[in-house]
Parts: C-alpha cells; sequence; structure tokens
C-alpha cells in the first residue's frame, strides 16, 4: 500500500497559455483627437466661468505626452466608437439577459479554449478554472463559475481579485492546488476589460487601459505536455496604499446627480506609485531569485507587467545590472496599452517560444494595494 509519505512529489507547471485580444483597437492619434474635441467643446461651454476665474481650463493633450509619459502608442478594445466619440467618451455594451453568456466569461472562455488546445487538452481534463481580474462584471455568481459552465469543466471556480497581479497570484493559488493534490489540471483566467472603469476625460489617465483576456493552465508535470514551463518557486507581497485606487462597487455608489464621475472611477498617483513600487518589486524579485538559488543578472527573460516602460526598464536594470535589451524584456505596451494583470501574462504568451531547454525566467506583476507576484520558471522540453 502506498503511503502518503511514499506518493511521487507533484511539481506543478505552466502546460500552456491563451489570448483573446479584441479586434478594435485605437490608436495614440484616435484618442487625442477625441479628447481634445472633448476640450475645446468643454472649455467653450464653460468661457464665462474660466474667463472669471472660477474654473481652470482643461488642457488639451498630445501623441507625444502619452508616448513619453507611458510608453503606450494603441490599446485595444471591445466597443471603440462610444469611447472616440467627444460627446460619449466612455465604453457601452448591450445589456444581455441573464440566460446569455456575459461578456466577461465570452473573451474568457476565448483565452481558455486556446490554452486548452495548444496543450492538447480537453475542458474534461481540467479540474479547476480561477478567474483571477481587476474588475469583475458582477459580484455574484462568480464569473469563474459561469467560465466554467461555458467550457464544461467539472470540480469548481472562484473570483478573486489583486489589481494588477490578479493573474500571479491566481499562478500561485493554482500551484499551492497542485502541490497539495487537490487538483492537477488548473485555468487561470484573466479577462480584463479596464476600459469600462477608465475616465476617458482624464488627461493624466485616460490613455493607459486596454482590453483583453488571457489563460494559463498549470498542471501537474506528470501530465503536462513534453514542452512545458517548470514552476521554480512563487512569492507574493502586499502592502495596503491609496495611491491606485478605484471607488466602484455597490457600498460606494454615487448620488444619481454624480453618477459616472471620475470618484467612482480608476485614479492614482503616479509619481508616488513609480517611487514606491519600482525599488519594492526589484528587491522582491532579487530575494526570491537569491531563495530559489538562482542568480538574478543570470535571468534569460523578465516577462515584467506592461504598465509604464519607464517602471519596467529601471525595475529590470536593477535585477539585472545593466539596461535590458527588448530580448531580455519583451513589451506589448506599445500596442496592448496597460491591460492590468494580463499584460506580462500577454509578454510570457507572445515571447516565451524561442527560448532553450532549461533558460529560466521571471513572469512578474504589480499594481494596485500595492501587490506584486513574482513567478520564476524554467523551459522543459
Amino acid at each position: 500500500m502506498e503511503t502518503a509519505a511514499s506518493q511521487p512529489t507533484k511539481r506543478p507547471v505552466i502546460s500552456a497559455t491563451g489570448l483573446y485580444t479584441p479586434a478594435e483597437s485605437i490608436s495614440n492619434e484616435e484618442l487625442v483627437e477625441a479628447f481634445n474635441a472633448y476640450v475645446a467643446r468643454h472649455n467653450a461651454e464653460h468661457a464665462d466661468a474660466i474667463e472669471a476665474g472660477e474654473m481652470e481650463p482643461l488642457q488639451p493633450s498630445s501623441v507625444e505626452f502619452i508616448e513619453k509619459a507611458s510608453g503606450i502608442r494603441s490599446r485595444h478594445v471591445i466597443n471603440k466608437a462610444p469611447i472616440i466619440d467627444p460627446a460619449v467618451m466612455e465604453p457601452r455594451h448591450a445589456d444581455r439577459d441573464d440566460e446569455e453568456l456575459s461578456l466577461m466569461a465570452e473573451i474568457g472562455v476565448a483565452a481558455c479554449r486556446e490554452a486548452l488546445e495548444r496543450a492538447g487538452r480537453s475542458p474534461n481534463d481540467v479540474d479547476a478554472v480561477l478567474c483571477a481580474a481587476s474588475n469583475m462584471q458582477r459580484p455574484y455568481p462568480a464569473m469563474a463559475i459561469e467560465i466554467q459552465q461555458a467550457l464544461g469543466v467539472e470540480g469548481f471556480g472562484f473570483d478573486m481579485n489583486v489589481a494588477c497581479s490578479s493573474a500571479t497570484f491566481g499562478i500561485q493559488t493554482a500551484a499551492d492546488y497542485i502541490r497539495a493534490g487537490n487538483a492537477r489540471s488548473v485555468l487561470v483566467v484573466s479577462p480584463e476589460i479596464t476600459s469600462g472603469h477608465l475616465n476617458w476625460r482624464d488627461r493624466d489617465s485616460h490613455f493607459i487601459f486596454g482590453d483583453v483576456a488571457t489563460a494559463v493552465l498549470v498542471e501537474d508535470a506528470a501530465i503536462a505536455p513534453p514542452q512545458h514551463w517548470e514552476i521554480l518557486g512563487t512569492r507574493l507581497k502586499t502592502v495596503f496604499s491609496n495611491n491606485i485606487r478605484n471607488n466602484f462597487g455597490f457600498l460606494n455608489r454615487a448620488a444619481p446627480e454624480t453618477q459616472g464621475t471620475a470618484d467612482k472611477l480608476f485614479v492614482q498617483e503616479g509619481r508616488k506609485v513609480f517611487k514606491e513600487v519600482v525599488p519594492m518589486v526589484a528587491q522582491m524579485i532579487v530575494d526570491e531569485a537569491e531563495r530559489l538559488a538562482i542568480d538574478p543578472r543570470a535571468l534569460r527573460r523578465m516577462w515584467l507587467h506592461q504598465a509604464n516602460a519607464g517602471m519596467n526598464r529601471l525595475i529590470a536594470h536593477k535585477v539585472l545590472g545593466h539596461e535590458a535589451s527588448e530580448d531580455e524584456s519583451p513589451t506589448v505596451l506599445d500596442t496592448y496599452g496597460n491591460t492590468s494583470s494580463a499584460g506580462s501574462i500577454i509578454a510570457f504568451h507572445l515571447h516565451s517560444e524561442n527560448l532553450e531547454m532549461g533558460d529560466t525566467g521571471l513572469i512578474c506583476s504589480f499594481g494596485a494595494g500595492y501587490s506584486a507576484g513574482t513567478v520564476f520558471v524554467k523551459k522543459v522540453g
């Protein structure tokens, strides 16, 4: 009889990833044209108050300002037309009946199906679905359970929200299930419809976010496909901060006369975030690498959270000891924008195939909370 002590050690690996990219995108040129038209309209409507000194005029934006501030050149969105309409400037999605698949579940399912196909798996092979994302479409039923139902997965599912670090927190949670023997195959899906939580009328932030969905299939190495990524170790960290905040929620509803105001949307103190998060994340990476007996300077590739090009350059430099090349720290920020928890997974999905067996890399995310997660991986097969 096999005892618990004699059972083989279960090792979690990443078997495959999936990506859903909306068909529509908004370039910086389109965004600036719409925003500046809104600014001109606003300033004209309030000309008397502005002239009297009772109100500050809104300032126009520029492509150069956006690219210098963020490194972003375009972003994908699910519904483009209303966002770039100066009279609307927010996404508008048709209501769906409760019996229809919700929008967030729809794009999550698409990403999951690609991950399953790439791993040669069927939904029957999956034990659990974790929906790890910044902003859930509703409090309940859980988005994960709806995605589970749509895929035809037995077992269980639940939602988790750790803002931009949700995917890496989800990967560690899935890996822990594998190690404990509570599951052999877990889907971590991150459908990020961030456009609905962005103030498209705010010059300092309206260019930041884009929509997307990713999926990561985490499995026991014993059943994984020959080519996979061994999870060498994970580390999570949270430190409370109000410097990135979103007050939307049923307990924080705005009064009728202030519905839709910036108070209930994404806000941040960007300079404070930069100053506080960069050293925290860089040190966390170095400490965890040393704990795992990995030389951080020898990491073959870093798939960092895609929030800001400057933050990524500085974090990579602190870890690697030199200015990182595009090969060492690839970016998708320029074409996808900040996709919250999905960003580092997009980078991994699109820029991992050319690594050699035995190469080590790092998936890392960080954001509101503050929260940060690291997943060190090694290519196998």
